[in-house]
């Protein structure tokens, strides 16, 4: 009975009024209403399961963009058949502290790869720090000025270049990379592909065919973790 009655609630939900939907669940209007009446709990699972489809169908095109760092931009397994994607800003409280969470993951899976998206839309710190973070991955150094960055005491020029020099960053490399501005065609490519998967804040994750927002907790990134590996 469950199937029947997903279909006729996703045709609600969607707004698929007319003969159409109902010769699908091969139902009367009134027969499928009073269905959904006498098992209203079927349309929230209905509602959810299409919201599923649509990220599904967001997702799937651009996956492989997704799915590819920035050169060094990764943590984890670099090579790891398991992709988790994090869009995240160096200002964002609650990405600092998933911060833990992301580490104990990685410790916990050494199949997971950890694409990281740099997503600075909270202030001007943010988007320097954001580009230092491309200059540190172009030097093989993201991880560690990653984690330095969020370990930092505010954001400033002088506490981003601190934590660069913490993570063994060539400063003046970094900064000549900087200023060439082929850095800001990530960052704007990174806003790109947030808007298209209709993201509004940071952190932001993107596993199997799960998108995730907030700080959702390392046991809710490892259970969707655990599905995209069954899947």
């Amino acid at each position: 009975m469950k199937s029947w009655l997903l279909t006729a609630a996703i045709a609600l939900i969607a707004g698929f009024a007319g003969a159409a939907a109902w010769d699908h669940s091969g139902l009367a209007p009134d027969r499928t209403r009073d269905a959904l009446m006498a098992e209203p709990e079927m349309l929230p699972e209905a509602m959810a399961e299409l919201q599923r489809r649509d990220m599904m169908e967001r997702i799937e095109p651009m996956r492989a963009e997704l799915e590819t760092p920035f050169p060094g931009a990764v943590m984890g397994n670099p090579d790891g058949n398991i992709t988790l994607v994090e869009f995240t800003d160096y200002a964002c409280g609650f990405c600092r502290s998933s911060l833990a969470d992301v580490n104990s993951l990685i410790a916990a899976n050494p199949d997971l790869r950890v694409v990281v998206r740099e997503y600075p839309i909270l202030s001007d710190g943010s988007v320097e720090a954001a580009r230092m973070a491309l200059a540190a991955a172009q030097q093989g150094r993201y991880e560690a000025f990653h984690n330095a960055m969020f370990a930092a005491d505010g954001l400033s020029t002088a506490t981003i270049e601190a934590a660069a020099q913490q993570a063994g960053v060539d400063l003046q490399q970094a900064r000549a990379a900087i200023d060439t501005g082929m850095l800001d065609d990530q960052l704007q490519n990174n806003v790109f592909l947030a808007r298209n998967l209709g993201l509004t804040g940071t952190p932001a994750w993107i596993v199997g065919d799960q998108v995730l927002n907030g700080a959702v907790g390392e046991e809710t990134l490892s259970e969707a973790i655990a599905e995209a590996r069954d899947s």
